[in-house]
């Protein structure tokens, strides 16, 4: 019971941290190319991570670890955060926060794929209901919907399920924080050569509002987030703990409204209370 309530905890936190992701993406995008900006933010979180696993002395991992390790690289250090940078070239950060909603179910469906997880029938009513609601909100409440946006926003949803899903089993023998550290260290020979390729000419039209995107998607989005979502789900379970993904398109679509100025519908407030009912019943299933 008290891993069920860190687990959580540490859920909530990771969730809320993540919420900021894709209003800082879409910030950062108006001053960095979504290549550059991938990159840097991953060559960023690596050395953050290979600095805290110097001093705190960490063993590597072992060799068999090495496939679910670059499976994360693949889902979480590359492939979320370049193609949400590539659709938010074409939809709104509202309209693609509310993709994030679709995220327990790709996580859930990967963790029984990938971490031997078996949720109970009423678990997957739930978790579809809920990724309904989120699915059927943003249809009804964003009128700059884009074909292309949105599928680089559902292929970004499989990847991220994936990584998400399989670093959480990891974290059961490796940790959560040194999953993303490794993951980030793996995933460097590969960033560090773009970052080179895609440096801009000149910096003169690079505003303050882009390089703080920048600063959270590469500290917070990249690294900080991660220690406190893999510990979460490696303790309460990856389908029971991902529903709480459920809850970051209007944690989101709050920032969205503060930080970006994008109006917020009524209708979320009904489609969040719905979606909270939802999570609280698939838990009760897994």
């Amino acid at each position: 019971m008290q891993s069920f309530g860190t687990g959580w905890g540490n859920g909530l936190l990771g969730v809320i941290i993540f919420s900021g992701s894709l209003p800082a993406t879409r910030v950062a995008v108006g001053g960095f190319s979504a290549l550059f900006l991938t990159s840097t933010r991953a060559v960023i979180a690596a050395l953050i991570g290979l600095a805290v696993l110097g001093v705190l002395r960490q063993a590597r991992p072992a060799r068999r670890d090495l496939a679910s390790l670059a499976i994360v690289a693949i889902g979480v250090v590359v492939g979320f955060p370049l193609l949400t940078a590539l659709a938010l070239q074409h939809i709104t950060s509202a309209h693609s926060i509310v993709f994030i909603g679709l995220l327990p179910l790709s996580t859930a469906i990967f963790g029984v794929l990938r971490g031997g997880e078996r949720p109970q029938p009423l678990f997957w009513l739930f978790a579809v209901l809920g990724s309904a609601t989120v699915a059927g909100f943003a249809l009804s409440n964003d009128g700059s919907a884009s074909l292309t946006g949105d599928l680089l926003m559902v292929a970004a949803i499989v990847l991220c399920g994936l990584g998400y899903a399989e670093g959480a089993a990891l974290s059961r023998r490796l940790g959560g924080w040194q999953v993303i550290s490794w993951a980030l260290l793996l995933a460097l020979p590969l960033m560090v050569p773009v970052v080179i390729w895609t440096w801009p000419p000149t910096w003169s039209g690079v505003g303050a509002p882009a390089w703080i995107g920048l600063a959270y998607v590469s500290i917070f989005s990249m690294f900080v987030g991660f220690i406190f979502w893999y510990r979460g789900l490696a303790l309460g379970g990856i389908a029971r703990v991902g529903q709480l993904q459920q809850l970051q398109p209007f944690f989101g679509l709050a920032l969205a409204g503060l930080l970006l100025h994008e109006p917020v519908a009524w209708s979320m407030i009904a489609a969040t209370a719905l979606v909270v009912v939802c999570v609280f019943f698939a838990r009760r299933f897994v």
